[in-house]
C-alpha cells in the first residue's frame, strides 16, 4: 500500500522500492502520538465522530510495527481501518514525519539527560570517597601539580553538567509543532492548531531539521567529553601508570594473551566520538543546500539520531558501571604524588610570600630543577583549590545542582 499510488497508476518497481524505503520503524509510537494529536483536531473541527475519534484512538493503541508498508505513517493509516481513510485530512506525510521526528528528539533528549544525571551521580558519589586521595594533575601529559581524585573527578561531572544543559536546549528546541503546515502550505480545512507552541512558517515547519541538528550536535560533545574521559581512564589502568584497575564486569580479556585486562568500554566510548561526529557532519552537509520546502533528502535525517540515541544510551550505562566499580591503587598514586617537582611552583611561591619578585623565584627554582638540587617546601600539601576541604566544598554544592 501506497497513499500516494492514485497519482502514478504503476506500482514501484522492486528496485526503486527498496531504494526509497524508509528505515523509520523506530518512529512508530511518535508518529502514533502525532496521529493521536490530529485525529483530535479533526474531531474538534467536526470531521470526525465521537465514535471515529473513539475508534481511531483505540486502534492507535493496538497498533504495532510490522514490514511490509512503505513507511509507518502508511502502516498507520492501512491499521486504522475505515477511519484511517479520513485520518490523513489536513495533512501531508511532510508535516506529520516532521511531527513525529519532533516527538522522538524530545524523548531522546529527555532519556539523554537522565542517562547523563546517573553516570554523573556515580561520578560524585566516587568523587565524595575520594575527596582526600591526592594524584597528579598534568598539562601536556606531564606531571604538573597535585590535586585530589575527587576534584579530578568532579571536572568530568562539569563537562556533563554542559551536556546536560545541550539536551535540554535541544528539547526545547524540538517542542514547537508543525502539524497544521500540510505539504507546505497549510489546508483550506479549518482545523484548530495543535496544543502547545505552534510553528510560525509553514514552509519552514516541513522543511526545519535544526532540531535534530541540535540534537546530534549535543550527542557529538557528550562523546566528546566520553572520549577524554576514555583516554585518562585508558592511561590510569595502564601499567605504566597504575592509578585504578577496572572492574571485572565491566573489562574484557584477550583471546590469546591470559593476563589481560583490557580498557573495552572507554575505548569503544572514545572510539564513538567519531562516529557521532559523522552524523553531525554528515547531517549538516544534507541540509545545506536544499530549497524550501520538504525534500526526499530529509528521510536521511532519521538512522542518525537513532543510532545516536542508542549509543547514547548503551555507552552512558556501561560507564556508569565502570566507574562505580574502578579500584585505585594508593600505593602507585602515592608514589606518583611524591615527585618532588609536582612542588615546585608552591616552592617559587613560598620565596614570593618572602619578598622575591615572581619572575626572579620562578628563575630560581627553575635552575635549581635543571641542576637537580630542587628541595620542595618543607611542607608539602595540596594546593588551596583542588585540596580536600575545597573538594568537599565543591563536591556539596555540585550535588545540589544535580538533585
Amino acid at each position: 500500500m501506497t497513499l500516494w499510488g492514485a497519482r502514478t497508476g504503476a506500482p514501484l518497481a522492486p528496485d526503486v522500492a527498496e531504494f526509497l524505503a524508509a528505515p523509520d520503524a523506530e518512529l512508530l509510537a511518535a508518529d502514533l502520538e502525532g496521529t493521536r494529536v490530529h485525529a483530535r483536531r479533526l474531531h474538534a473541527a467536526g470531521l470526525l465522530s465521537d465514535d471515529e475519534l473513539a475508534e481511531a484512538e483505540r486502534r492507535l493503541g493496538e497498533i504495532e510495527y510490522e514490514p511490509g508498508d512503505e513507511d509507518v505513517h502508511t502502516l498507520i493509516e492501512r491499521r486504522l481501518g475505515a477511519v484511517g481513510r479520513k485520518i490523513h485530512a489536513g495533512r501531508s506525510r511532510n508535516d506529520q514525519v516532521a511531527a513525529a521526528l519532533r516527538i522522538y528528539v524530545a524523548e531522546a533528549c529527555a532519556e539523554a539527560v537522565a542517562e547523563v544525571e546517573a553516570l554523573a551521580q556515580a561520578l560524585l558519589d566516587r568523587a565524595e570517597e575520594e575527596a582526600e586521595t591526592a594524584i597528579p594533575g598534568y598539562t601536556h601529559l606531564q606531571r604538573a601539580q597535585g590535586v585530589t581524585v575527587g576534584h579530578h573527578l568532579l571536572a568530568w561531572v562539569e563537562m556533563l553538567e554542559r551536556d546536560r544543559a545541550r539536551f535540554r536546549f535541544a528539547a526545547a528546541q524540538a517542542a514547537p509543532s508543525p502539524l497544521g503546515a500540510g505539504a507546505l502550505a497549510g489546508s483550506t480545512l479549518d482545523l484548530p492548531p495543535p496544543p502547545g507552541e505552534t510553528m510560525r512558517n509553514s514552509l519552514d515547519a516541513v522543511a526545519d531539521r535544526d532540531f535534530a541538528l541540535d540534537y546530534l550536535y549535543a550527542v557529538a560533545v557528550l562523546f566528546g567529553h566520553l572520549s577524554r574521559m576514555g583516554e585518562e581512564l585508558c592511561l590510569w589502568a595502564s601499567s605504566e601508570f597504575g592509578f585504578v584497575r577496572l572492574p571485572g564486569e565491566a573489562a574484557t580479556g584477550s583471546s590469546m594473551m591470559p593476563q589481560k585486562l583490557n580498557p573495552d568500554v572507554v575505548e569503544l566510548a572514545r572510539g564513538k566520538a567519531g562516529t557521532a561526529l559523522g552524523r553531525l557532519a554528515g547531517l549538516l552537509a544534507v541540509v545545506k543546500g536544499l530549497p524550501l520546502s520538504y525534500n526526499r533528502d530529509l528521510q536521511e535525517d532519521k538512522e542518525p539520531v537513532f543510532a545516536a540515541r542508542r549509543d547514547v544510551r548503551g555507552a552512558l550505562r556501561a560507564l556508569a558501571v565502570l566507574v562505580g566499580g574502578l579500584e585505585l591503587d594508593r600505593d602507585r598514586l602515592a608514589a606518583a604524588c611524591a615527585d618532588p617537582a609536582l612542588y615546585a611552583t608552591d616552592a617559587a611561591e613560598e620565596l614570593v610570600r618572602a619578598g622575591i619578585p615572581f619572575r626572579d623565584a620562578h628563575e630560581r627554582v627553575a635552575a635549581a630543577v635543571r641542576d637537580g638540587t630542587f628541595q620542595p617546601p618543607t611542607e608539602r600539601r595540596l594546593r588551596a583549590a583542588p585540596g580536600p576541604g575545597a573538594t568537599r566544598d565543591a563536591l556539596a554544592a555540585a550535588r545540589a545542582r544535580w538533585a
